[in-house]
């Protein structure tokens, strides 16, 4: 049985299909309307009223989504049991938040899988082996963020578009581009600067549109662009060499679950579950993190 810890966002449910295929499902969630979204697409679920019980029915894993700012406290709860745990992003949006989560990690790093589901695309997997394996051909890397934050600007999940909770636009989806520069380019990387504005949605709190601009400790240097201000989705990672210009683009296509790395992040949460060590290593997800909490606080 995989347990589902919160349904704070759309990724849960996406979680969900992906599970039911392979696995009973448990579920935990405060929030009434979000649960009967859930039941009634999962009736056979299993429901708990929090999450000591939860755990209590000896899931197999968790799956952890409840707002940034109780991550923290809800993973302690899942690794005191010993489980295997996927968080879905961000597992910490300020650097108080990361501050906090960082002893509850080091305790059983092995057993915490959190990154944006784009790493585990299947096409940016294979730009990624074809351009990892010699880091220092890459002059330069840019990677580029379109997803729309016209829900948050209506009204919806105000905690994400809050910077000091959820982290905002920067956060919540510049980790899918700092997420993807990390995986090509490893964990050795700093924030130069950081800008963001609004351009579309006024009423937001954060941002709909920033830059962040980074450097790896003998390296390349980096952009990751966001626009929240879009009505579509696609991502691409850029690499300028010596010798031209390689790019990828992520878009959904007729299987967005796949193309959009959703399958392959159960799979390797699954995986988990069946006793490997989290693919993605702490330090990986850890320098993400980091990255965006000291690109929130340049912005503020």
């Amino acid at each position: 049985m995989i347990a589902l810890a919160g349904l704070a966002t759309s990724h849960p449910y996406t979680d969900a299909r992906t599970l039911a295929a392979q696995s009973a499902l448990a579920v935990w969630e405060p929030d009434a309307g979000r649960l009967a979204r859930f039941r009634a697409e999962h009736p056979d679920a299993e429901v708990f009223d929090d999450l000591t019980a939860l755990l209590d029915a000896k899931p197999d894993g968790v799956v952890l989504t409840v707002p940034t700012p109780q991550v923290a406290p809800a993973l302690a709860a899942i690794l005191d049991r010993d489980l295997p745990c996927f968080v879905n992003k961000p597992a910490a949006a300020t650097a108080e938040q990361l501050a906090a989560l960082d002893p509850v990690v080091s305790r059983s790093p092995h057993r915490v899988l959190s990154s944006s589901v784009l790493r585990f695309a299947p096409t940016f997997e294979e730009f990624r082996a074809r351009h990892a394996a010699d880091p220092a051909e890459i002059l330069a890397v840019r990677a580029t963020v379109r997803h729309s934050v016209r829900p948050w600007a209506e009204g919806l999940n105000p905690w994400q578009d809050d910077p000091s909770a959820g982290g905002g636009t920067l956060v919540t989806m510049g980790i899918h581009g700092v997420e993807l520069l990390v995986a090509l380019l490893g964990p050795e990387v700093a924030v130069a600067g950081a800008v963001s504005a609004i351009r579309r949605f006024p009423t937001l709190r954060s941002e709909d549109t920033g830059i962040i601009a980074l450097g790896w400790a003998g390296g390349p240097i980096g952009t990751v662009e966001i626009l929240g201000a879009t009505d579509d989705e696609a991502y691409a990672v850029t690499a300028e060499t010596a010798d031209g210009t390689h790019s990828v683009t992520l878009t959904s296509g007729d299987d967005p679950e796949t193309a959009l790395g959703y399958r392959g992040t159960i799979a390797a949460f699954l995986g988990m579950v069946a006793g490997e060590p989290s693919p993605v290593r702490w330090t990986e997800t850890r320098a993400v993190l980091s990255v965006l909490a000291a690109a929130r606080a340049m912005t503020r």
